[in-house]
């Protein structure tokens, strides 16, 4: 008997069940494989491997379009689903396989975006499930969007000065310029030439000046509320702080009396 839709849209966004972990586990896997296929192949490697990483690629776009597409049938309100973060994130990953085949070269810079589905999961906190405050997730949260941000302009930067600048050989010289680049030390021994190019850098600082600072400013304000909590463990999902006047755990609703009960 086939899954409804309800049934399907439960376990695509599930990450407690055995089946939803699976899945989700499954795709975070095919993500960060698909992203090492891509820096792999910046490198100078056998032909016949460059055409099994193509393949396993091409497997993967696949999968990854399948996913996309049974997220849509499964979605109560497909609009909404289209137009958010994620869904635009899941577009871009697949938009390169299939208007690939139309030779529009410049498409295939959205496959560096693929990393940035692995954002979902540090939401849900299920690649970091022993995560227990708040606080640390946001500090995750920060690490990885620095991460991220590096990776995704790294790649376009890459692919856009590889043809025309040879000091751009491997996805590591990418790399690196952009991390000399975010941490404002800039040797100038690695330098972008063509328009878009710097134009890609520019885009990368501002982003990381937008979003990192907004973050920062989360986890500052949840220092400040935390210094004004008490420990108090929740024996339903282990949460070690509350606010000094909570009966119920903010994130379970366990009932927090019981536990001072208990002991």
């Amino acid at each position: 008997m086939l899954p409804s839709r309800k049934q399907t849209e439960f376990y695509l966004t599930d990450l407690e069940t055995p089946i939803g972990k699976a899945i989700n586990l499954t795709i975070a896997a095919l993500v960060l494989l698909s992203s090492g296929i891509f820096v792999a192949q910046t490198y100078n490697i056998p032909d016949d491997v460059r055409m099994q990483l193509d393949v396993i690629d091409k497997i993967i776009l696949v999968i990854f379009a399948i996913e996309y597409a049974v997220r849509l049938w499964s979605a109560a309100h497909k609009i909404n689903y289209i137009l958010s973060f994620y869904a635009i994130i899941d577009l871009m990953a697949i938009l390169p396989f299939f208007i690939g085949w139309v030779n529009i070269s410049f498409i295939r810079l959205l496959r560096w975006f693929r990393i940035l589905r692995l954002i979902r999961f540090i939401d849900k906190r299920f690649l970091f499930s022993r995560v227990s405050t708040e606080d640390s997730v946001i500090l995750i949260r920060i690490l990885f969007t620095l991460f991220a941000i590096i990776f995704v302009y790294s790649g376009l930067i890459y692919q856009v000065e590889h043809p025309v600048n040879s000091l751009y050989k491997t996805f590591f010289d990418a790399f690196y310029y952009s991390v000399v680049t975010m941490t404002t030390v800039g040797f100038g021994d690695v330098t972008p030439i063509s328009e878009l190019g710097r134009l890609l850098t520019v885009l990368m600082i501002l982003t990381g000046v937008t979003l990192i600072p907004w973050q920062v400013g989360d986890l500052i304000k949840g220092l400040v509320k935390t210094a004004n909590q008490v420990e108090t463990v929740c024996f339903g999902c282990g949460l070690a702080f509350h606010d000094q006047d909570a009966k119920f755990c903010k994130r379970c609703g366990t009932n927090l009396a019981n536990r001072n009960v208990d002991e």
